[in-house]
Parts: structure tokens; C-alpha cells; sequence
């Protein structure tokens, strides 16, 4: 009986937001968004263009855009290199770009600082 439950549930919770999207899609506002979309992707289309180039643009326009922010805290200061390490007793793999971490401090207390150093793979 749990499942026949189950399939009512889900077919209830089905017709409700069948309902729920049927009232988006005769909403104004969503209609000139879609529209605006549509309209989007097919200037991107015509000047074959990706979002990131449009953010870009888009970036230099208005620098408050999310797409700016994003290059300009990337350009501040390079990632720092990715480290892996792998315990020969265990086989387990870390991967890590900073120092501090958990299992790499398990492995320490445990092995040695310069034996788990010895670990690390390029």
C-alpha cells in the first residue's frame, strides 16, 4: 500500500505544479522575459558571441555586473598551485592548493611532516 501512497503523492504534487506553471506562463512580466531571452541568445547567435563575452561587454559598461567582479578579484592575485599528495599505506589521494589541510595534518601527526612532504606528487 506504500506505494500506491506514494503515486498519489507524487500525482497530486504533479497537477499542483502543473497548475503553478500554467499561472507563470500566462504572466506578463515572465512573457517579456522570455522574450527578452530569446532575443539575447539570438543577438549572441548572429555575432557569435558566448555569455561570458556579453558579461564582459557587459563588465565594461557597468563594472557593478557580477561577471567583472569575478575577473577583476582573479587578476588581484593567482591561484596558488595544486599539490597532490598520495599515503603509500592507504593509497588515499589529496589534492589540495593551501597547507592547512585536514587530512594532510592527520598524515603529519601521524607519519612525519618530511615523509608526507615526500608524498607529494607532480
Amino acid at each position: 500500500m506504500a506505494k500506491i501512497n506514494e503515486y498519489y503523492q507524487k500525482k497530486q504534487l504533479m497537477d499542483k505544479l502543473a497548475d503553478e506553471l500554467k499561472k507563470l506562463e500566462e504572466d506578463n512580466a515572465l512573457k517579456r522575459e522570455l522574450e527578452f531571452e530569446e532575443k539575447i541568445r539570438a543577438l549572441m547567435k548572429d555575432y557569435n558571441k558566448s555569455a561570458k563575452d556579453v558579461l564582459q561587454v557587459l563588465g565594461a559598461i557597468d563594472p557593478s555586473v557580477s561577471g567583472a567582479k569575478a575577473d577583476a578579484a582573479g587578476s588581484s592575485r593567482p591561484k596558488r598551485p595544486l599539490k597532490t599528495y598520495k599515503n603509500p599505506h592507504s593509497g588515499e589521494v589529496v589534492k589540495t592548493r593551501g597547507g592547512n589541510h585536514k587530512t594532510l595534518n592527520e598524515w603529519r601527526e601521524k607519519y612525519g611532516k618530511e615523509a608526507v612532504q615526500g608524498w607529494q606528487q607532480d
